[in-house]
């Protein structure tokens, strides 16, 4: 039998907005912070764990990418 994938979830600017503003708070939420969360954007809590998943995959990247940038272009301590 083949695996049913759960169907993408879009969200709207302003439950992004939402999102972001807790994610600037704290990258990790613990289960009691992931339903209050979920209880303001609407949506269930295993959406909110999969967002943070994914934005902190986001970051690190954008992390990664900033250091190797900032190697590029070394400035001069002169």
């Amino acid at each position: 039998l083949p695996i049913k994938k759960k169907p993408r979830t879009f969200y709207s600017a302003e439950q992004l907005g939402e999102l972001e503003k807790m994610f600037q708070e704290d990258h990790y939420p613990d289960n009691e912070k992931r339903r209050e969360i979920a209880a303001v954007v609407g949506v269930t809590p295993q959406r909110i764990l999969v967002w943070f998943q994914n934005r902190r995959a986001k970051w690190r990247k954008l992390e990664k990418l900033s250091m190797k940038g900032n190697r590029k272009y070394p400035t001069s301590s002169a």
